[in-house]
């Protein structure tokens, strides 16, 4: 699995004008599912989406986690995060995982996180979402699981 995380001071996510998701400062993740993607992968990913150190401490060091602050999180499924952009100027999406399986992980990964964090907010997955952040520092991650 991919994500790209995002320290913000807010951020929120909007399907056909209705709010989905909002929260305030915290970690907005976009995630894609791959291919070879497990639960287990999933698992791990959300783990270190929520212990990733990107937070200032006492001495503005990125030394603080989200549990640390107890910041919010919002999960935004985005497929073409597993796009292989290496040559030509039109993405590949031959790494993406089908539909299918991207839907069963994310959402898998929606229970998951809704069972350890409480402070958890979502897109919807196959959807056309409008997303508005306020990248704080700007603070920006590209996170991957390992295949094993």
């Amino acid at each position: 699995m991919i994500s790209i995380i995002q320290r913000v001071s807010s951020a929120s996510v909007t399907v056909q004008q209705q709010e989905l998701g909002r929260i305030g400062v915290g970690i907005m993740a976009l995630v894609a599912v791959e291919k070879h993607d497990t639960r287990q992968l999933a698992e791990r990913l959300l783990a270190r989406i929520l212990n990733y150190r990107i937070f200032p401490d006492a001495q503005e060091r990125m030394n603080l986690s989200l549990l640390d602050i107890n910041g919010g999180l919002l999960l935004i499924p985005q497929f073409t995060l597993a796009a292989d952009t290496q040559k030509g100027n039109r993405p590949s999406f031959v790494s993406a995982a089908p539909p299918e399986l991207g839907r069963e992980l994310f959402t898998y990964l929606q229970q998951h996180a809704l069972s350890i964090y409480p402070t958890v907010q979502f897109g919807q997955f196959g959807a056309d979402m409008q997303v508005a952040l306020v990248n704080n520092g700007p603070v920006t991650f590209t996170l991957r699981t390992p295949l094993k």
